[in-house]
């Protein structure tokens, strides 16, 4: 579950009890190696539209004797322009910190912890290797059609970032969308995935007025491709099926200035639903689907097939 307040167990001992692409995540796998993302120095990682040998996505040698295909310059990316905010719910070595994890902090409406240990399927997968490879994969989908897209963390500090400086950090990058990547820690029997958007507020150091209704439209968008992409049910077990949820209680979305959203993209607890969620063909649809919505979310599209009633 995210950061901030959720469902479920944790590892370590630590986990504090709900979304969330397109930014980047409730309590709710494992990344193969990438760029240096965030440091305790504070620098951010970051993806662009060239491949892993550097060249422009796209690219290659024409057959000789033949018309070169003609490569996309990254002005003519769909995405070209565009920052997208991925915040990767938790951190794989926060049990290792549980003091600092535990630290209050201000979100607005009151103080909440900075951050949690994420939860854990019953074979042992941590939400926060989840939701780090998820992130992954959504970054190179992203990177490919032109956006700048930042990772708040990179699994390559000791704990955090705290949910007060990951919304900070979407802030400061002028973010045109931001998601939150979770996985929730329900109960058994309790399944499918939610997306949880800001409700308008002004409270504190916490102000949505301006972010609430363009949230909500990525809310929607970002439901019905993730839906599309997975075929992953809506939550059985909150927001009266309808897989969204309007939230004022979580830091990453009352401290926001962008527009974002939390996504939970299943209950690891449920046996059903880990099996997706520990599948890696499983991830790089969720990905995909994550990426999609994004996309059309930035580029004004509507919600998605059937508004995501499928």
């Amino acid at each position: 579950m995210f950061s901030n307040g959720s469902h479920g167990g944790g590892r370590g001992g630590g986990l504090a009890v709900a979304v969330v692409v397109t930014a980047v995540v409730f309590a709710s796998g494992c990344g193969t190696a990438a760029d240096s993302g965030t440091g305790s120095g504070g620098t951010h990682s970051t993806g662009s539209a060239s491949g892993a040998d550097g060249k422009n996505a796209g690219g290659g040698s024409a057959t000789p004797g033949t018309t070169p295909a003609a490569t996309p310059s990254a002005e003519t990316l769909p995405l070209a322009g565009k920052v997208v905010v991925l915040d990767p719910g938790h951190n794989p070595t926060n049990y290792q910190h549980t003091a600092e994890i535990d630290r209050l902090v201000d979100i607005g409406t009151n103080r909440k912890e900075c951050d949690t240990t994420g939860t854990e399927t019953n074979s042992g997968y941590p939400e926060a290797s989840y939701t780090l490879d998820v992130s992954r994969r959504v970054r190179t989908i992203l990177a490919a059609r032109g956006a700048k897209v930042v990772l708040t963390q990179n699994g390559d500090r000791p704990y955090g970032p705290c949910v007060d400086e990951r919304a900070r950090i979407g802030n400061d990058a002028h973010a045109d969308a931001a998601l939150s990547i979770h996985a929730d820690g329900a109960p058994a029997g309790a399944r499918g995935f939610h997306v949880i958007a800001p409700k308008s507020l002004h409270a504190g150091a916490a102000d949505t007025r301006k972010i609430a209704a363009p949230s909500l439209r990525l809310a929607t968008t970002l439901r019905a491709h993730f839906k599309a992409a997975t075929g992953e049910p809506f939550a059985n077990y909150l927001g009266g099926g309808k897989g969204l949820m309007v939230r004022d209680d979580l830091g990453g979305l009352n401290l926001s200035t962008v527009p974002k959203v939390f996504i939970e993209c299943g209950n690891m607890r449920d046996a059903q639903d880990a099996r997706s969620l520990t599948s890696t063909a499983w991830r790089q649809r969720a990905a995909q689907g994550i990426a999609d919505g994004l996309t059309a979310f930035l580029q004004g599209s509507p919600a998605g097939p059937a508004d995501g009633k499928r």
